[in-house]
């Protein structure tokens, strides 16, 4: 017996050491109610009247809100007159009447002609400064894939041009066999219209207002994008109108030889790519206020050619509010919104008090119906 006893203990005991030896090389993660996923939680039940009590709740939220983005939009004062074709017709001529597309690109390509002319435009309400100064172009695809590439990032930035950027830049990659700086079509064509603004209003100096160009770009493209170290090149073919000789080879403004590209802020707003074909871009800022009754005289050098793809150039003078300039698309957006979700509330609330549906009536279930009519339709009639 005692011989007995001892083997069963012996054995006992070889049994805990393995389990013991099999518990501490496990790798079962420890019990937790995260890791068994046992946590509690909280699933919301969505009764009808809690759907209508949100669809009205977004309503009247986003009615408010549309009212005040709708004002602040109506408070914004915007005065914009197209100049394209008033400009060049004034030019026009019995032998050159300028009917078509055509001709006007041709006048607009002879250097040696001038272009200006000068419009007027009244300020019928109170404008508080700063008023900005904006052109617009009209038909013009400033995002088009082969624009958008034309153009040197690293050559921006200070560094040299890779090959694949002047492949992009052609053909105003290289001129007398030295890059040009900034090479692309982006720069070529940087807009050159000029505007000059007198007034009749006597809290001016002379009758002139002084139109502020500086701060009118992205600083991060000034302090970034531009390197202030790079200068445009002496071989810039705008820089080089009086000797091409291919008139149609000159684009738009010529760049100043003296100044580091990050100084030239026309130019940076210009190499914003817009993605509209139909955009503005900030020309300056007045930092007078007009009063109603002011004449603004604008004296306008017509030189961008936007005739030859049937393009349209405006002047536009805007002032701002804190949601920016005037768009009645924000407010219109929460007004529409906000209106069709109390709508949608109300429909609800109907269809509900006219229909009630018990919560958690099994017999709406569909396979529940299903079943149901089945079983009527094959049970026997009775007589």
């Amino acid at each position: 017996m005692a011989t007995g006893g001892g083997d069963f203990l012996r054995k006992l005991q070889k049994e805990e050491e393995i389990q013991q030896r099999l518990s501490k090389e496990s790798r079962r993660p420890k019990y937790t109610k995260f890791s068994q996923q046992e946590l509690s939680a909280c699933k919301p039940l969505l009764t009808p009247m809690c759907i209508v009590f949100v669809y009205i709740a977004i309503g009247l939220a986003c009615i408010p809100v549309g009212i005040i983005t709708l004002q602040a939009s109506l408070s914004v004062v915007e005065l914009k007159f197209r100049y394209d074709t008033i400009c060049v017709m004034k030019y026009a001529t019995a032998t050159n009447p300028m009917l078509t597309d055509e001709a006007k690109s041709e006048f607009m390509q002879d250097y040696n002609k001038r272009k200006n002319c000068t419009i007027s435009i009244d300020v019928t309400k109170y404008m508080k400064q700063p008023i900005y100064i904006y052109y617009q172009l009209g038909n013009y695809f400033q995002n088009h894939r082969r624009y958008v590439k034309s153009m040197s990032e690293r050559q921006l930035q200070g560094l040299p041009p890779s090959k694949v950027d002047l492949n992009n830049c052609k053909p105003q990659d290289m001129v007398g066999g030295r890059v040009i700086v900034p090479c692309g079509m982006v720069a070529w064509s940087l807009f050159n219209d000029t505007f000059d603004i007198s007034t009749n209003a006597f809290y001016t100096e002379e009758g002139t207002l002084f139109v502020n160009k500086t701060a009118i770009s992205w600083k991060s493209d000034r302090e970034e994008r531009f390197n202030n170290t790079i200068f445009p090149s002496s071989n810039f073919v705008n820089n080089n109108r009086t000797t091409v000789v291919n008139a149609s080879q000159i684009g738009g403004s010529y760049l100043n030889n003296s100044q580091p590209l990050s100084m030239d802020e026309n130019l940076i707003v210009w190499m914003r790519i817009a993605a509209l074909p139909t955009f503005r871009k900030l020309y300056g800022r007045i930092e007078t206020d007009l009063h109603p009754g002011t004449t603004l005289t604008f004296n306008i050098n017509n030189f961008y050619n936007t005739y030859g793809f049937r393009g349209s150039k405006a002047l536009i003078l805007s002032t701002t509010s804190w949601i920016g300039g005037k768009n009645h698309f924000l407010g219109f957006s929460y007004l529409i919104v906000g209106g069709a979700c109390i709508l949608i509330g109300f429909i609800f609330l109907f269809m509900h008090c006219k229909n009630p549906r018990p919560l958690g009536d099994k017999s709406y279930l569909s396979w529940v119906k299903k079943s149901v009519a089945t079983a009527i339709s094959t049970s026997p009639t009775t007589m």
